[in-house]
This record gives structure tokens, sequence and C-alpha cells, in this order.
């Protein structure tokens, strides 16, 4: 199999007119438009009628995270404007959720904007929502790609009690407009309940109760995992060649329950549709989890549990699908633990084998990004063919886009 680190970027390149890119989501999700692709052959509906595309019987898997107000501005005592990106928690804290709770001071991996007149020992203040909160950041320590920032403030808030009183919700900056007040609703999914991401799980948008009702109606169940999106999963391929290219590590975190749905769901060989890039990421980084645990290489939970290149050098017998999921069910058990908490840095590019995933729900992405990358693994070279059908159809791209269904050919769409 050819190692994806020799793809070369500019082959995942295509014309994106500004026209083309939503700069507002419709005033009704699920009114925005689905571009179902089987087998080459297009077919134009509304995300409304997505219950009648999928197979009966299918566990449609969603991403609840949620996005919290990331971005925040704050002013050097010369006036000049610091503009601090908060991307996840330092490496002292285990998880997102635990560096959310800090009370009074908390360090977090940042990127900085006005860096360079900012002086390590200066700390700057920030304004806020609430003028008896007076929140002050320093430069703990540089990082490679970014900063360690050390935050304080005066009153018992948890951190993430601070940053919904001081921070913006941090909008694509392609939209290339400001946040609005209507964002911090528009920009979240009805599913959206662990606060932890610096961008939305933008499939899921388009998501309403009268879908979810239509799904029950046809014995589709639905279920979520937890992805939290760093700024990493949109950084820009720069490198020529994804050898280059390091994917930024996420948290995942999903229940023992879960696991036991999805495990029902590959033993009966029915189908598993993840809605959006971030569940295909979780869904296939659980393989890899008990792959690994299959074969007495018990990864890091505390750093990264599936490295970037993983699925491409692995060197032992791959085992089924619902074995792995088993090893993972099997280590939870022994352990009395009700939920795996860890990252993962897989990056899924051609030529990727697919081992959980039957289906996609997914917006249409930027070219030379690493999403373009993992629709490209499950298309294949079909994937420009889509593109450009989808261009040609004036459907509005990106993360308040319109958005398709991808189907494998071994679980076909039976629409009525």
């Amino acid at each position: 199999m050819r190692h994806p680190q020799y793809l070369k970027i500019e082959d995942y390149d295509y014309i994106l007119p500004q026209e083309k890119i939503a700069r507002y989501p419709l005033s009704e999700r699920d009114s925005s438009r689905l571009l179902v692709w089987r087998s080459g052959q297009p077919m134009v509906l509304q995300y409304k009628d997505i219950a009648g595309c999928l197979p009966q019987d299918s566990l449609v898997v969603f991403n609840q995270t949620k996005v919290v107000n990331a971005r925040l501005f704050f002013r050097k005592s010369t006036g000049g404007r610091i503009e601090i990106f908060c991307l996840e928690p330092a490496e002292q804290y285990p998880d997102i959720m635990t560096g959310m709770q800090q009370q009074v001071e908390v360090y977090w991996k940042c990127l900085v904007g006005g860096a360079s007149k900012w002086k390590n020992d200066e700390a700057v203040s920030c304004a806020s929502n609430d003028d008896r909160l007076q929140l002050t950041a320093s430069i703990h320590r540089q990082l490679s790609d970014g900063y360690e920032i050390h935050f304080r403030w005066n009153s018992s808030l948890t951190f993430a009690e601070v940053l919904h009183l001081a921070g913006q919700i941090p909008i694509p900056p392609y939209l290339n407009r400001a946040p609005e007040a209507k964002d911090t609703e528009t920009y979240q999914t009805i599913f959206a309940s662990e606060a932890g991401s610096v961008a939305a799980p933008t499939a899921a948008l388009h998501f309403t109760p009268a879908i979810l009702s239509s799904l029950a109606g046809r014995n589709i169940r639905h279920t979520k995992v937890t992805l939290h999106v760093g700024a990493g999963t949109f950084k820009p391929v720069k490198s020529a060649t994804m050898a280059g290219h390091e994917m930024h590590p996420e948290f995942i975190e999903v229940s023992i329950d879960f696991l036991r749905q999805l495990l029902y769901q590959l033993e009966n060989k029915r189908p598993v549709i993840a809605v959006g890039t971030t569940s295909v990421r979780t869904l296939e980084s659980l393989f890899w989890i008990g792959q690994q645990i299959g074969h007495h290489k018990i990864p890091d939970f505390g750093k990264i549990s599936v490295p970037q290149w993983l699925p491409y050098e692995c060197e032992d017998p791959l085992l089924a699908p619902a074995d792995a999921i088993r090893q993972v069910i099997g280590y939870l058990e022994a352990r009395s633990q009700s939920r795996l908490i860890t990252r993962t840095q897989i990056i899924i590019a051609p030529p990727y084998d697919f081992k959980i995933v039957n289906g996609i729900v997914t917006n249409f992405h930027q070219p030379q990004s690493t999403l373009l990358l993992l629709i490209a693994a499950f298309l294949g070279p079909e994937w420009r063919t889509m593109y450009d059908f989808a261009l040609q159809n004036h459907f509005r791209f990106l993360s308040y886009g319109d958005g398709c269904l991808l189907m494998k050919h071994t679980a076909q769409p039976d629409h009525t």
C-alpha cells in the first residue's frame, strides 16, 4: 500500500469562488440542500429528506462537542491589542473537562495575534461582559506551534464560565465577517453538550428534532460521541507532500454504552453512518485503539492513542472491526471504567481503508485541506467529479453551506 506521506497536496486542489462560500446559514437548518452521491450518480434533495436516503437499521453517529467562546481580546498597558485563541489545556491537565473546571488560574495552549509586541513578563487585561470579572494573561512559554498562556482571574468562576463571559465564538475566518449574536446559536448543533471545541462539527448543523423523528420512523437509531475539534483540523497543508504535515492531536471521549451499540451494529453487519469528519475520525480511531490492545500494544491513553501514521505503518495482522471494538470494551471492563478519554492524531487520506464507517454526511471542504483528503479516501478519484457537480449546480460551500451524503457501495441507500 502506498504511504499517504507521498501524496502531493496540489493534487487535491480545486477553484472555490468566494461567492460559493456560505457566509450565513439558512433560516431553517434542514432546508439546506443535500447531494446524495451513490456510485457516481447524483441526487439533489434537502436535509429534511435524509431519512429516506439511509438504509434501515443504520446507526447514525453525531459529535456532541460544544464550541466554546475561544477568542479573547486583551489590551496592553500601552493600548496595543492582543488576540488570544484558546486551543486546548496545557499538558498538566488530563482532559479538556479538567482544564475547563479550573478556578482562579489555568494554563492553556493558544495562538496569539500580536505576540511579537508582547513581552513574556507582561500581564495584559481583558474586557468582559461582566464588570466584576478581571481577567489577565501572560506568556508562560513559547511552543513549537503557539504559546502556553497563564490566565488568572479574580473570582471562583470556572475557566469555562470565564470564556463564556469574556470570549467570542470563533466563527471560521473564511466567512470574512465579525461574529454576530445569532452565531452563538447557529454555530452550535442541537447535540452540543460537551464544551471544548474551537470549531463546530458543521455537518450536524443541518439536523433538527424533526429529522431525528423521521430517522426513528425508519428504525434508524442515532447516538453520540465526543471529539473536541482543534484548530489543527483546519490547519492548512503548507508542505508540498503530506510527509511534512503534522496533524494536531484532538481529544475524544466515548462511553462503554456507545461501544456496545457500535459492536451490535458490526456484529449484525448493519451500516454505521458518521455525521461529519470528526465522527469519522473518532470511529476509525476506535478501531486502531482496539487493534493495538488486541496485539498487546496498549496505547498511551494519557498522550496520543492513535499516532498520525499508524494505519499505514501497522505490521500486525488486522483484527476484524467487531473484534477491535470488543478489545476496547474488554479493556474498559477490566478496569471498571465507563468511558474512554484519550487523544487521536489520525490522518485519513488515500489509500486509507475504512474499517467502521459505511456512510458519511459532510459539508463541502476547502481545497488542499486534510478534510478533503478524508473525502478523497472514501470516494477515490470520484471526489473531483462530485465537487465539480456541486460547484456547477450552485451548492453552498464550507461551514454554513450545504452538504452531501456519501455511501459505500456495500451499503446502498434505499430512497423512497
